[in-house]
């Protein structure tokens, strides 16, 4: 991959949504609401208590989204990073 995020931002690639309820409903895509937590993927030069290959948890709606090499992944903020799991 080539891309390095600058100064205090973290590239992440969110994980899956079960696409199943517990009682067996299939969800479609709309009716799914976007996971709040992520796999760190690349840290900026300035990133200190994240490290690639941990998960995060942050703020939801946060960060911008994109494709590369045709995987989604988001670019966020340290500031909108609420904890590492």
């Amino acid at each position: 991959m080539n891309f390095k995020p600058l100064g205090e931002r973290v590239l992440v690639k969110r994980t899956e949504v079960e696409s199943k309820t517990a009682s067996g409903i299939i969800l479609v895509d709309s009716a799914k609401e976007k996971p709040n937590t992520a796999t760190v993927v690349a840290v900026g030069t300035k990133v200190e208590d994240v490290n690639v290959g941990d998960t995060v948890v942050f703020e939801q709606y946060r960060g911008t989204e994109f494709e590369l090499e045709g995987e989604e992944y988001l670019v966020l903020n340290l500031e909108n990073i609420i904890g590492v799991m």
